[in-house]
């Protein structure tokens, strides 16, 4: 079946000498995996590697034939260039490391509009702003509304907050965190993207960082740490 959709570049893994095998998450079927033949080879014009950057997003014309195995991309092109994402050191960087989470955290191989829709807008906010430090604690959070498991807030006034079902809770357990934790979690449970970006000290959005990492790994069977959790972690540092 050829396919013409909008796509968001997950990973792209090299194989051989000039081909990448793709994740993408395509607006049309979810998630799909696509074998893409010399892909470093200046002969294709249109399939050039910058197209293949972690959380590019490009129309592409592919075939899908729905059997588990590779698709083929045929045409592709960048549907809006990003001016700053895949430039600016601390954004690449974020960059690298949302895209790990997502691909560790997306699984879903059927049609999601709301969530490609999201992170389509979240991305062109993210390219658009120079204040962005809070982007990727408030991205990962909202992230979580589309892939089932964000927080019951209906309880949010109880001080601990029970990390594998997801509550607010009067007791302490051993998954719950600690009351300051729970607090600075409260307060990016009222975060947006153009909120204060100093609300949080660099200290606490490390903790954040991890609570919030924490949390897709109780939720999500086989969820890995992003590798690029580090490098993150140490471009925040200051």
């Amino acid at each position: 079946m050829l396919v013409k959709t909008k796509a968001i570049i997950i990973s792209s893994l090299k194989f051989q000498e000039k081909s990448l095998i793709v994740k993408c998450f395509t607006l049309s079927d979810g998630l799909k995996s696509y074998f893409v033949r010399d892909a470093f080879s200046s002969r294709k014009g249109n399939q050039k590697i910058a197209y293949f950057q972690p959380l590019t997003v490009v129309e592409i014309e592919a075939i899908h034939k729905n059997k588990g195995t590779l698709e083929q991309i045929k045409e592709i092109k960048i549907d809006n260039p990003f001016q700053t994402i895949h430039s600016h050191i601390v954004k690449s960087t974020m960059t690298l490391f949302l895209s790990e989470m997502l691909h560790h955290a997306i699984h879903e191989e059927e049609k999601n509009e709301s969530l490609f829709h999201f992170l389509e807008s979240a991305l062109n906010w993210f390219d658009h702003h120079d204040e962005i430090t809070n982007f990727h604690v408030v991205f990962l959070l909202e992230i979580t509304k589309y892939l089932g498991f964000y927080p019951d807030v209906s309880d949010i006034q109880f001080p601990f907050f029970e990390m594998k079902d997801g509550v607010f809770s009067s007791s302490n357990s051993l998954s719950s965190l600690t009351e300051n934790e729970t607090k600075l979690f409260k307060k990016l449970i009222d975060l947006k993207f153009d909120s204060n970006q100093k609300v949080f000290h660099v200290s606490e959005r490390q903790i954040l960082l991890n609570i919030l990492v924490d949390y897709y790994g109780s939720h999500l069977d086989g969820f890995k740490k992003p590798k690029s959790l580090e490098v993150l972690k140490e471009v925040f540092s200051s």
